[in-house]
């Protein structure tokens, strides 16, 4: 018999009109947990305003305007605003979430009470969640997906935060088996960590017509393709100098970021700038194509958890260069799908060089992340809410 389940999505990643990318992979589990039956989610995106003048800056202005109640792409999502401190006041975020949050979910909980809180960033919505479950006396779950372990992980501050929400969550998830480990080592409870791994759109992310693709968009040689916020995690530094190794071939970068003025220049310093295309924030029906296109895909980050990148990447038949990061072991299992590399130019160079002299079909490619489907990732995730919540 299927169970009820009324959950409370808690999520500081998620897209909004202003950026509507951004976190778009929790966009996608949520609607898909949301379609499974007698599945009510409700979701909230707080939104952090520094106090004035901060807040009349251009980098916040855009999000003042966001409505604060809408149904975005079929959820139902409220968009609370909270008090955020630039820079220094990450260790407060939790804290100020949580407070700003509390009337909402109160007025919402009492309307029709919730079973769960699901939270899925681990800081600072997991101890934000710790504090809301605590208020309405019920269960809460939070989801560990990269750099909210390996980066506030290794905050002090932030650090018994993340250990007291995880302490008291009746359960957690990881988006690989190596972040899972990761969590262990911090001080996590393994036995109640579940390893959830991201979801896929099989029928957006195809292979294509390479050569064709490649001629529409006036490449004649090699294609390369990283995906990702530039940020200095993302190390797009290196994939900008390798690109230096390779005279006849083009770089697309797929992301915004702080770094993009610093690449930018650094592609010019090199003599690459013609060389790479900065394509901004671009729809996932346009990613889908332009990765489809790639020979490769290269994404070397200092750590990630389980990138979707780089699964959408295989899933278009292209190969994958990727770091020693994370669920990467878990993903590139065999040549076909690409090569694991130190982070460094050199090794950039050479395992690029080795795809491009023999590459793997794209249907061999592909068939590595057959597994990964966001119909999967919802019906997994819904079982994991549903224990969490006593209702199995």
């Amino acid at each position: 018999m299927t169970r009820s389940l009324n959950i409370l999505t808690l999520s500081t990643l998620f897209p909004n009109a202003t950026t509507p990318q951004f976190g778009i992979f929790v966009e996608r589990q949520t609607a898909h947990l949301a379609s499974q039956p007698l599945t009510q989610v409700t979701v909230i995106n707080p939104i952090g305003i520094p106090p004035w003048p901060l807040n009349k800056h251009k980098q916040y202005r855009p999000l003042n305007d966001l409505v604060e109640h809408e149904e975005w792409r079929g959820l139902d999502v409220f968009r609370p605003r909270f008090r955020l401190i630039p820079k220094i006041g990450g260790a407060s975020n939790p804290r100020h979430i949580a407070g700003a949050l509390l009337p909402l979910v109160k007025k919402l909980h009492d309307q029709r009470p919730f079973d769960v809180i699901d939270a899925e960033f681990f800081y600072p919505d997991g101890p934000a969640a710790m504090r809301l479950a605590g208020a309405l006396g019920i269960p809460f779950t939070i989801k560990a997906r990269g750099a909210d372990i390996h980066h506030w992980g290794s905050d002090p501050k932030c650090r018994l935060q993340i250990l007291d929400a995880a302490a008291k969550a009746s359960g957690l998830l990881a988006v690989s088996e190596a972040l899972k480990q990761d969590m262990i080592t911090l001080g996590m409870d393994g036995s109640k960590i579940a390893v959830h791994y991201t979801g896929l759109d099989p029928d957006r992310f195809v292979p294509v017509d390479r050569a064709t693709a490649k001629q529409e968009l006036g490449v004649s040689g090699p294609l390369f393709i990283s995906t990702g916020a530039l940020i200095k995690r993302k190390n797009q530094d290196l994939v900008i100098r390798a690109l230096a190794g390779f005279p006849t071939a083009q770089l697309m970068l797929a992301g915004t970021g702080e770094e993009e003025p610093n690449y930018r220049a650094l592609a010019e310093q090199l003599g690459v700038a013609d060389r790479v295309r900065f394509l901004g924030s671009i729809s996932h029906d346009q990613l889908a194509q332009l990765t489809a296109a790639a020979d490769i895909a290269i994404l070397v980050s200092k750590s990630e958890g389980l990138a979707n990148a780089w699964v959408e990447a295989l899933a278009c038949g292209t190969p994958i260069i990727i770091s020693e990061a994370g669920g990467a072991r878990e993903l590139v299992t065999s040549v076909d799908a690409g090569r694991i590399v130190e982070q460094n130019v050199e090794a950039i160079i050479q395992a690029a060089k080795a795809i491009l002299a023999d590459p793997p079909r794209q249907d061999i490619v592909r068939s590595s992340v057959s597994q990964f489907s966001w119909a999967n990732n919802g019906k997994q995730l819904r079982a994991i809410l549903l224990s969490a919540a006593g209702k199995r």
